[in-house]
């Protein structure tokens, strides 16, 4: 299973990468102590965020996803979240049948439950593996937020653990806080990112690539938004360092009821569909700076 799906990991990354901070006094609130205070079983918050290319001076997005966590009394107990790409604005027109059904299948939604360590994955990529009566592809020991959620906002800021590290070099600015984390400081302490970066391990030279990040909070100390801003060598180390992805990231109704459940198990399998089990979707290499003005 693991298998399976870094191989549509590769085959997707591969397909889509080839001033001082204003003066303010600090915020009210501490933001870690006031996530922390939201760890209450059976609550959660909900997110919506955006990730845009940049390609020299042009930006564009190429990704939107929404979703809510769940939290439990210690942490994060369970996510759902849905995320589409921006496929027309993305790719150039499809040269073959291969890049088609890629493509027809990339624009499609797609919604990954995460309960605890296991992922529930559906729609998007996913509808090509999955055998014809059954609607999710079940994920053991793989806390992964879909395709989407590799190019989706890296700083999960409802882990404790990834935003104390984070404050750690952080410097007050109007409104909130601002800062950097390298990649391998953010995937020591964040599971999340560990789980959307199934191509393994970065190397040592990704591992230095720093990930900028800008956040507003509330009266509460609350995030409210979060922008980070990184090239995409973050990603892949063969990646242009001239290309680079900014993601603004919105939370709201901390404090709300959440209850994440598991899909039904009869729509369930953990099996791809016979003859998909060792295949990759083809790899596409379209660089930001190829895509169509």
């Amino acid at each position: 299973m693991k298998r399976i799906i870094a191989g549509l990991a590769l085959a997707s990354a591969a397909t889509l990468i080839t001033a001082g901070p204003a003066q303010a006094a600090p915020a009210a609130k501490d933001p870690v102590a006031a996530v922390k205070k939201q760890y209450v079983a059976g609550k959660g918050v909900k997110f919506s965020e955006r990730s845009t290319a940049i390609s020299g001076s042009r930006r564009f997005i190429i990704t939107r996803r929404s979703g809510t966590y769940q939290f439990s009394n210690t942490g994060v107990a369970a996510s759902d979240i849905t995320g589409k790409f921006n496929i027309k604005a993305l790719a150039p027109e499809p040269t073959d049948e291969d890049e088609a059904k890629l493509y027809k299948a990339l624009s499609s939604p797609e919604r990954t439950i995460t309960i605890g360590k296991t992922s529930y994955l559906s729609g998007g990529i996913w509808g090509e593996v999955l055998p014809e009566d059954k609607t999710w592809l079940k994920a053991p020991n793989t806390p992964f937020t879909g395709m989407t959620g590799v190019y989706g906002q890296p700083l999960n800021l409802t882990e404790a653990a990834t935003l104390k590290t984070l404050f750690k070099g952080a410097k007050a600015a109007n409104g909130g806080y601002t800062g950097k984390i390298t990649v391998g400081d953010l995937r020591r302490v964040s599971p999340s990112f560990r789980g959307n970066l199934l191509l393994g391990a970065p190397s040592s030279k990704t591992a230095k690539v720093a990930i900028s990040w800008k956040l507003t909070v509330d009266a509460k100390g609350l995030p409210s938004r979060l922008v980070t801003t990184f090239p995409l060598t973050a990603l892949s180390s063969s990646a242009s360092k001239k290309e680079g992805l900014s993601i603004e990231t919105l939370y709201s109704g901390w404090g709300i009821t959440a209850k994440i459940t598991a899909p039904p198990a009869d729509q369930v399998t953990d099996k791809p569909k016979s003859g998909t089990e060792d295949e990759t979707i083809p790899s596409l290499d379209i660089p930001f700076s190829r895509i169509a003005k």
